[in-house]
């Protein structure tokens, strides 16, 4: 339990203040870097919201405070020097005062042509899919699918499996690709359908990563 945790443990500096950032739990997008005190830990530790303590006001706030923008507090963890917290969050609504999802939203060009794409993006996806449960049928064809019922998912997850199949033996990697990526669209949709949250899939990957196969599989009751 985050309550149990003792701040001593972490290193202020000579104002009293640590740098705090705050990362999607879900996508991996780091939302905003601000500052911490003692007492503003320890609030962000009782309410699982995240408090600050800003340095041109003087006093304390909690994001969301006037936007309502919370960032819900998922996990905690502080670096080697215990001088810094990383915290995993459910961001209510975009964490920048832009608008913006994330602060960081200014480039700075390396000379590299395109920006690799990392696993976050489907992080991204699964949170568009869940929105797409308040839209119209007719605007959406996720919403679609959400209205025709699971058995209409199931059977569109059974089609892009066999197509990912045929791809697979008799077509090249780009098809592949494609449909590999039509399944996994489909099977998120699933996902969302039934209210797993993709956090519970990236938990089962933790839990088996490390453990091998034979032995995971042996693990399992049997049916």
């Amino acid at each position: 339990m985050l309550l149990q945790f003792d701040i001593d443990k972490i290193k202020f500096d000579s104002h009293g203040l640590m740098p705090a950032i705050a990362q999607d739990s879900v996508t991996g997008e780091v939302l905003m870097l601000a500052y911490m005190n003692a007492e503003s830990l320890g609030l962000t530790l009782s309410t699982r919201k995240a408090h600050f303590y800003s340095r041109s006001r003087q006093k304390l706030w909690c994001k969301g405070e006037t936007s309502g923008n919370f960032l819900n507090v998922k996990s905690l963890r502080y670096d080697c020097d215990a001088d810094t917290i990383l915290m995993a969050v459910a961001p209510v609504g975009p964490a920048c005062h832009t608008g913006t999802v994330s602060c960081f939203f200014n480039k700075i060009d390396i000379g590299e042509e395109t920006e690799p794409v990392g696993p976050g993006i489907v992080g991204k996806l699964y949170k568009i899919l869940e929105e797409r449960k308040n839209e119209a049928p007719d605007n959406s064809y996720v919403a679609s699918l959400y209205s025709k019922g699971l058995g209409k998912i199931l059977e569109k997850v059974a089609e892009e499996a066999g197509e990912l199949d045929e791809a697979a033996r008799v077509k090249d990697d780009k098809e592949t690709v494609h449909e590999l990526v039509d399944l996994w669209f489909h099977t998120l949709v699933l996902t969302a359908k039934k209210g797993i949250g993709i956090e519970k899939i990236f938990a089962e990957f933790d839990r088996r990563f490390g453990t091998s196969g034979i032995d995971e599989k042996n693990s399992r009751p049997t049916k």
